[in-house]
This record gives structure tokens, sequence and C-alpha cells, in this order.
């Protein structure tokens, strides 16, 4: 009996030790999922299969003509062998929106092994996400599998195993548990072709009618797992006109910052992503917007903020603008295009040109030859193009070896502002020129992308006369299979008709164009996405871009072509890997523009008149070069007649602008160039009329308090500017 009793109690005992052993344990994984998803607490977040959703996809206007022919012949194969197979993510988001898909992903039940002996031409590729890509008629499949990703997340798939519903399909649950492990709602749906039904296990289908871009789990741990989800989501907000969710926007303001940690070559893969598919100008809004343009291209958003605050167009959003009208998912272009248009525009931003030759340069890219390019050009000049501060005048009376002469220099220019983007030192070296601005030095594109594109404009350095495209058609028509190679003859023809169709609009745009241009995303909506950039309030809800493309009402066309990226993503890999910046050298040029920062602690006004007096002086300097050379070749009785009119004129100016308006180092710098009379009264407005006396003393009292400061071994002001 005793031991009876004692058998008892040793087994109540053990019972109860391994109870609060399990109620630990389920305590640990409860805590260790709360970290990557909502807690695992089947009373507190029960799944609701009621939520699940099939829908049979003839009912959403999805027909099986709409997926590629490749993917067809790769889920045919899976299929025949016993295995499950569907498109998942992206693709099956597009369809369901009337778009063409930038690229089909297949899932199946099949590990990579199988999946490669099913395949001819296969290999598995990655080491954090093993996938296998198939070959198949020229293009890729990126083929994934279900195995792969539980594999990957052991210790989700743990935690998800607790909120198993009871009865639940085996299939519907494989299914389930992938796309828990997605970053949002809207490319977690599966799509099956031979059933023709659509799965929606998260709410994808009601975020997608709305709108809306939410991630699975809280924004801020979702992005804290991946920092690319946060440019992947930008993306797709800027490509389909998505408004954010309340903890997304909040997580990417916040984690904003967190991208620099990423590896360039993925930076680069998103950025280019983002500007090669036909949706630049809402991405670029959309990086202003988040501070995301500081760190990625921190030039062109100092350019931004100051064209914003000075009120004038912009006409790097133009020339984005008119790309986007070009180019789309099923038709991207080659990186080095928008490369070339950035190297084009920081050419024009350091050094304006006169119209007639940013005509002449473009049009001879369009043409291909140089007689042709430069009738066109003569042509259409005449239309009055106002670009600030691209844009330096206007002249008709260049003649044929002038304009040969200056546009092969531009080319040159255009050429050499190349090392901006890929030296870390020259970058901190331009953003001198805008003090005021944060600079990462944060330096991703490869040097092979900008030396691709830098070739682009070797033919018009040396002899510009001479100069043949090489296109082999003279179709207008864009050979996009040739485009997003990179061939160096199709993009200069783009490039040219980029910037021409730029020209052409001017800085007011050609309401024509735009209104019947592919794009809905209009000049005073891209404003307003720049100004707004913080959290919006309550009423602020849709300062997103929340419209679909025109596009999404139109069908879808029965066959869409894919061509291999494969070579392309290589090539961008071993390029980054090749690039490397000194520590050292990096936090030098780092500490040398905070303290430039620090030092010009001025108002925006201040700092844009000081840099406007800079241009002055600039332009001032490279017209008395071209009077120097050109008065050599007369006679020494002109010159004295010229100088005694030149005086004439500037005496006569004296009168007309305040001395409170123009400074004595501005007035000797007008009588030592010697201006026309008409040059003096286009420059009357630039030497500061309208500038109250107040201000002016404000700002010599602000001038002399800080050269006494730098007497004591700051960094000259004025140097900033150099």
């Amino acid at each position: 009996m005793a031991i009876f009793v004692r058998t008892k109690y040793f087994l109540s005992s053990r019972l109860k030790s391994l109870t609060r052993f399990q109620k630990c344990n389920h305590t640990l994984q409860s805590e260790l999922y709360s970290e990557m998803a909502p807690a695992p607490n089947l009373a507190v977040h029960p799944v609701d299969t009621s939520k699940w959703k099939k829908i049979q996809a003839t009912e959403v206007g999805i027909s099986l003509s709409m997926i590629s022919f490749p993917s067809w012949i790769v889920l045919k194969i899976l299929h025949k062998g016993g295995y499950e197979a569907y498109l998942v993510g992206g693709c099956v988001r597009d369809l369901l929106l009337k778009r063409t898909p930038k690229d089909f992903d297949v899932i199946t039940t099949a590990n990579l092994k199988q999946i490669k002996m099913k395949f001819h031409r296969a290999e598995i590729v990655g080491r954090r996400f093993p996938i296998c890509r198939v070959h198949i008629k020229g293009s890729i499949i990126e083929v994934s599998s279900f195995e792969t990703v539980a594999k990957h997340d052991e210790d989700k798939e743990k935690a998800l195993s607790y909120l198993i519903p009871n009865g639940c399909d085996e299939k519907d649950l494989i299914r389930w548990r992938n796309s828990r492990n997605r970053d949002f709602t809207i490319n977690s749906l599966f799509f099956d072709p031979f059933t023709c039904n659509i799965y929606d296990y998260n709410n994808g289908m009601s975020d997608l009618k709305s709108l809306k871009l939410r991630t699975l789990i809280p924004a801020r741990v979702s992005f804290q797992e991946d920092r690319a989800r946060i440019l992947r989501g930008l993306r797709i907000a800027a490509r389909l006109r998505l408004s954010f969710s309340k903890d997304t926007e909040s997580a990417m303001h916040d984690l904003s910052a967190s991208i620099e940690g990423l590896d360039k070559f993925r930076l680069m893969l998103e950025l280019n992503y983002m500007l090669s598919y036909g949706a630049a100008v809402p991405s670029i809004c959309l990086l202003q917007r988040f501070n995301l343009l500081n760190i990625l291209l921190p030039l062109q958003a100092a350019y931004i903020n100051q064209q914003r605050s000075a009120k004038n167009s912009m006409m790097l959003m133009k020339l984005f603008f008119n790309l986007d009208k070009l180019v789309s998912c099923d038709h991207p272009a080659d990186s080095t295009l928008w490369v070339g248009l950035l190297m084009f525009h920081l050419a024009l931003v350091n050094n304006p040109q006169d119209a007639l030759v940013v005509w002449t340069f473009a049009s001879v890219l369009y043409h291909g030859k140089w007689k042709e390019g430069v009738d066109f050009a003569r042509e259409h000049t005449k239309v009055e193009v106002k670009f600030v501060p691209e844009i330096s005048g206007f002249s008709e009376t260049k003649s044929d070896e002038e304009l040969a002469k200056e546009a092969g220099q531009f080319a040159y220019l255009v050429q050499d502002s190349v090392w901006v983007l890929t030296e870390t030192s020259n970058l901190f070296e331009s953003m001198s020129r805008y003090p005021f601005s944060p600079c990462s030095g944060l330096v991703f594109i490869p040097k092979s992308i900008v030396n691709h594109a830098a070739k682009l404009f070797d033919l018009m350095i040396g002899d510009i006369k001479s100069f043949v495209n090489g296109r082999g058609s003279e179709s207008p028509e864009i050979n996009y299979h040739l485009l997003e190679k990179g061939d160096p003859c199709e993009t200069r023809y783009v490039l040219g008709k980029i910037i021409l169709e730029t020209m052409k609009a001017g800085p007011f745009g050609d309401a024509t164009e735009i209104a019947n241009g592919k794009k809905d995303l209009q000049t005073k909506e891209i404003e307003e996405i720049l100004t707004n950039n913080q959290v919006p309030g309550k009423k602020d809800k849709n300062r997103a871009p929340s419209l679909l493309d025109p596009e999404a009402q139109q069908g879808m066309p029965k066959k869409q072509k894919l061509v291999d990226r494969n070579q392309k993503q290589s090539e961008l890999y071993t390029a980054t890997k090749k690039q490397e910046v000194d520590a050292k050298e990096f936090q030098v040029l780092a500490k040398k523009h905070q303290k430039s920062a620090k030092t010009c602690k001025l108002s925006e006004c201040d700092i844009n008149s000081m840099q406007g007096n800079l241009l002055w002086k600039e332009i001032g300097l490279l017209l008395n070069k071209e009077r120097t050379a050109a008065t050599e070749e007369k006679c020494k009785n002109d010159k004295e007649k010229k100088t005694k009119k030149h005086m004439k004129v500037v005496e006569k100016l004296k009168h007309h602008i305040s001395p409170h308006a123009v400074s004595k180092k501005q007035q000797s710098v007008v009588s030592k160039f010697n201006f026309s009379q008409d040059e003096m009264v286009k420059w009357e407005q630039l030497l500061g009329k309208e500038v109250c006396k107040e201000e002016v003393k404000e700002k010599t009292e602000k001038h002399k308090a800080i050269a006494g400061k730098e007497r004591s071994g700051r960094t000259v002001l004025s140097s900033l500017f150099k």
C-alpha cells in the first residue's frame, strides 16, 4: 500500500513538472516568435480560416493566355512530374491589376535537386535563399521550393505550428505557411493555373482593391528582418500608385537610414528597378519624401531641394518623366540609359550651356549624323527654354564651326561628370556647392556601368562632324531588345530623344503630350509628393499616390516577352565587388563636409543669393575668356572704342541700380568684364535689384561675424563655394 502511494505521488509530481516545462517552453517560443511575427497564442491570435479565400481566376479577368510561354513550359513539366506548381508573388498581383508582370516566379513542392533534374539547362544559385534558374526559350524562370523556405525559417515554422487550425487541408497548410514568410500582403497570393484558382490567406485581395501596401507582420519587425523591403515597398508603391498603411509608412520613415548597410549590389539592383521600368518620377518622389534620396543620390536630392525652394522648374524631373514615357516593365532599359541622363544633367548644372548647343548635342545623338542634327536643331531651337540653372541663354548667330566646338566640349564635360558617381572624394567636392544638404558619401554605382555610359559620348569628342551613330535601323521605333541589352547605338538614340522631348516641352511642359502620355502623374502631383517629407497626419491620408495607371484599365497583351537578365545582374555583382572605398579617407571627407555644413548655418535665402552671386561671377569669367580670345584678332583701335562704349553702359547701370543692391565687388566685376549693352540689361536683375536695404545690412553683419570666427582656424566660407 505504501509503495502504491509513493508511486502515485511520484507520477503526479512528474506530471506537474512536465506541465510546467511545457508552459515555459510555450512561453519562450511565444517570446521568440514575437520578434518575428505576431505572438502564436491561439487564445489571443487564433487563425480564422473563414478569411481564407479561393477565387476563380476567370471571375477576376485572368486568363491562361496572360502567362508567358516559358513559364507555362516550366509549370507543365513540374505538374507532369507529380509536383504541385504555382505562380506566386508580384506576377499574380500584376495580373490582377491587368498589368504586365516584370517576371513570372514559380514555386513548387519539388526540392531544388528534383527541379534541376527535370530541366536540361538549370542551375541552383544563391546562398542565403537558394533558387533554381531554368533557361527556357531565351528566358530565365526563377523556380523556388516550399522546402527551401521551410528550412530557411525553421524557427518561424515551429512558431507557426502552434497556429495550425484543426481540419486544415495539407495543401492549404503548405501554401499558408509559405505565405507568412513573404513581405507584403499583396505579394502573398498563389495562382494555380491547372485549377484556375487564386489562393489568398492574408487579405491580400482586399488590400489590392483598396490600393494599400501593408506588411504581413508588424512593419518595424519586417524591415528589421530585411532592410531591402523598404526600397522594394517604395518601388511597388511607385509603380502601382499605392498608398501605405500607417504602421508601414511610420516604420519606413524611422528605419530609412538603415539601407546604408545594404550590399552595394542590392542597392544598385533596386534603384535600377525603380528607374528603368517606367516609374522613375514617382520613385524619385517617394525616395525624396522618405529621406532616402539624400542617401542614394545626394547631389540630385540637394538640387531638388534648392529648385523647390527657389520655385524653379526641375529639368531633372522632366528628363525622367520623358524616360517613363518610353520604357515599361515589358520594355525596360539598361541601367546605362539613366546613368547617362544623370551624367548629362550634372554636366549642365555645373556648366550651364546655350540652348542651341544643347539642342545640337541632343539632335546629333538622335539623328546619328552631324548635318541632320544641326539642321533639326536650328529649325526647332526657336522654342524658348528657360531652365535654371541648366540653360544659360540662347544665341541664333553661332556658326557650324562654333557649334561643333561647343558641342564637343560639352560632350567632354558630360563624360567628365562620371567621376562624381563613382568616387567618394569627388562626390564630397561636388556637394560643397550645397553645404546645407546632408551627404552620406555612399557610392554604389559600379564603375563598369559608368564607363559604359561614358563611352556613349566618345564619338562626339574627337570630331563631332564625322559622328555616325551606327544604328542599324532608321525607323523611329525603338528596338527594346537592344535597349535592354545596353546597345550603345540604341541607347544614344533614346538618350537624344529624351533630351529633345525635354527641351521641346520646356520648363512648363507640353500640356498636350502630358495629357495624352502614358503616365498619369502630373507636375502638380510631383510637387506635392516632393513637398510632403513628413508622415502624413489624419488629414493627409491620401498624400501618397493612390491611383492606378491608365494602363490598368486596358487589356493585357496575349504574348509577353521576357529577356534574359541574368547576364546584367552578374555583371553588376562582379563590378560592385571591385568597388571599395578607403574607410579612413571616407571619414576624413565626411568630417570636412560636416564642418562646412556647420560653418554655413545661414538661411536658405542667404545661401541662394550667395550662390546667385557666385553663378554671376562664373558666367562673367567664362564670357571674359571668350572675349579675350576674340579680341586678339581685332585691331587696337576697335578695342579702345569698345571699352569706351562699355564704360558708358556701366555708368548708366550704376545710376539705375541702387548702391545697396550692388556690392563694390560686383561693380568692379562689371567694369572688369566688358559686357555689351544687351548683356548688361540681362544681368541687371541678377545684380540684386530687388534686395531691401535692411536685408543687405543684416547679411553684411552676419558675414562679418562669420568671417571673425573663421579667422580663428575655421574653413573660410568663400572657399566652400569653389
